[in-house]
């Protein structure tokens, strides 16, 4: 995969060892490249994925106090256009066409799995600061855009789920990764210095990253059970 979405996310990849890799080839993301995932199973991801979603861009959202710049300011502001009228529709979209309305997945039960993932993520922007938060966010984003790239290429003709992987593989999708990437680096070197590695709040990012990667495993495992 190349290294597109910038040094900073390549590092915490790298040290999050065989997590990252766990995370995006997962067994339910080689089932989505097949088109063999029961629907009912997916239908109950996108369930609980458009609960964290909800979640997720309040983080985002969170981001945006937290900024230093406009620029900062302008990436989380359309990060948050991005989940909540592109990628939230989404499912909305593919649940309406189960018989499943809006206000019902807007009530839907939390499962523990996607509870523990989304208020990690909160917990991040209400108690962090700026990296805190931004790393906590983005292995979410940057896997799901790896894993887009890799499905387009590895996924069946005509599969069931194409308009899933058409998402996370699309310029719009790829575009927001490498400008996140970009940003991720700036804010680094800005708040971190050049030498970031050697930085005293280096580990500790590097500890979230790892955290939420392995949050995003368990919302895999959790996707797999009926």
């Amino acid at each position: 995969m190349p290294n597109q979405y910038g040094k900073t996310f390549n590092l915490l990849k790298k040290s999050t060892k065989t997590y990252w890799h766990d995370y995006t080839h997962h067994k339910f993301v080689q089932k989505l490249a097949l088109g063999t995932l029961n629907k009912k199973l997916f239908i109950n991801y996108l369930i609980q994925d458009y609960i964290f979603l909800i979640h997720f861009s309040r983080a985002w959202a969170l981001l945006i106090v937290k900024s230093n710049s406009l620029n900062e300011m302008k990436l989380a502001a359309n990060t948050v256009n991005t989940l909540v009228n592109e990628e939230i529709q989404l499912h909305v979209k593919t649940c309406l066409k189960e018989g499943i309305s809006e206000k019902q997945l807007y009530h839907a039960e939390e499962k523990i799995n996607n509870l523990s993932y989304t208020r990690f993520v909160l917990e991040a922007g209400y108690t962090g600061g700026y990296l805190d938060l931004l790393v906590s966010l983005s292995p979410c984003i940057f896997g799901y855009g790896e894993i887009g790239q890799r499905l387009i290429k590895d996924s069946k003709p005509r599969n069931k789920y194409k308009d899933w992987i058409d998402v996370y593989s699309g310029k719009d999708y790829q575009r927001l990764c490498i400008k996140i990437g970009e940003m991720l680096d700036a804010s680094i070197n800005n708040r971190l210095g050049k030498n970031y590695k050697n930085h005293k709040s280096w580990p500790d990012l590097e500890k979230k990253f790892l955290l939420a990667t392995k949050l995003e495993i368990n919302f895999w495992e959790m996707s797999l059970k009926k």
